[in-house]
């Protein structure tokens, strides 16, 4: 684990469902933020026993970039308690839509997250996209409606889910899975507002930590 400025955590952790035909690694990135009172833990995957025993002191909120990045989400919410903030997996209609797929193969839609929707187990906070988090977060658009980019407004850091990846190349828009008839400049146009803002760390889950100036790379014109 590292701190990457005080209260700002970034740690690796192997993903259990990763397989080598993947195109990203199979470390993947988690992040913690602590501002005093409340502790976040962000796509949380093999959370350090240094942060499970600062979430004892500490008002702890789970938040998933994206319904799919439930990590070890449900695992914490039976230990700490913790609310999780996340955005609404895939309906059925969605899928459809989007994919082309019948009503049979879309079934109930995406079972992302299925515990804590359906089973109630835990406390959900649903959110999408235009919304202010009460933890000072503002959500932006990724490359589909609830996988998100999230504007951190008290470590200055922006972090994002599937949308900015860095699978080798470093950070840029994710082009492997853009929904049908979106652009790579449609995505970025829609995160540039994130450069009018004091980022200083750009967050990605799929890579790790860097900086403003790759963000700006990022959402540079192709």
């Amino acid at each position: 684990m590292r701190e990457l400025r005080q209260g700002l955590w970034h740690w690796q952790a192997s993903h259990p469902q990763w397989e080598p035909s993947e195109p990203w690694d199979q470390n993947v990135s988690s992040y913690a933020i602590d501002d005093g009172e409340r502790l976040l833990l962000l796509d949380p995957l093999g959370v350090p026993g240094e942060l499970l025993e600062r979430a004892a002191d500490r008002e702890t909120t789970i938040v998933l970039t994206a319904p799919w990045h439930e990590r070890d989400a449900e695992i914490l919410v039976e230990r700490l308690g913790a609310p999780v903030y996340t955005p609404l997996p895939d309906s059925a209609q969605y899928l459809m839509d989007t994919y082309g797929i019948t009503a049979e193969q879309a079934g109930d839609g995406s079972p992302d997250v299925v515990w804590l929707l359906r089973e109630g187990k835990g406390e959900a906070r649903p959110y999408s996209a235009g919304d202010r988090l009460p933890f000072g977060a503002d959500v932006f658009a990724g490359h589909k409606p609830n996988d998100t980019v999230l504007w951190i407004e008290s470590s200055r850091a922006v972090i994002s889910g599937d949308t900015l990846v860095d699978f080798g190349r470093g950070l840029e828009i994710n082009e492997r899975w853009l929904r049908p008839g979106v652009t790579r400049e449609e995505i970025a146009e829609g995160l540039r507002p994130l450069l009018a803002l004091p980022v200083e760390h750009a967050l990605a889950t799929h890579g790790g930590p860097t900086d403003r100036a790759a963000l700006e790379r990022a959402l540079s014109s192709s």
